[in-house]
């Protein structure tokens, strides 16, 4: 699980062992270590909701989804979802959730369990 934050947008990217855990157990969750403390983020499928959501709470954002939006996304070609939410009269949260897809460049990072990219060309 890969996660970017830039102002008000978090942005999470899973991979397709990720995709399937959080589909079919409900949970995805990683943690960063700085010694005494650490900073965790959190996927949860909720049954509740319609619209993905974001909480913060003990050092750990936690991104509900709806459970209705996992049910093919394993295996269909929904790339991801998002949301805007409204946190205050004058502020939206951007949320985006989405497959990871493998680099068309050079890159030395590990994508063996990326989705295949869509615009790769044979």
């Amino acid at each position: 699980m890969k996660i970017r934050i830039q102002g008000n947008s978090i942005r999470i990217r899973l991979s397709k062992p990720e995709v399937d855990k959080l589909a079919n157990e409900g949970v995805v969750e990683e943690k960063t270590s700085f010694g005494t403390t650490s900073f965790g983020y959190r996927l949860k499928k909720s049954e509740t909701i319609t619209s993905l959501s974001a909480s913060y709470e003990n050092d750990r954002i936690t991104m509900e989804v709806p459970a209705s939006l996992l049910l093919e996304w394993p295996t269909n070609n929904v790339v991801g979802f998002d949301e805007n939410v409204q946190i205050s009269e004058t502020e939206t949260l951007y949320l985006l959730l989405e497959k990871d897809f493998k680099c068309l460049d050079n890159t030395t990072e590990d994508q063996s369990d990326n989705f295949d990219n869509p615009n790769k060309t044979c």
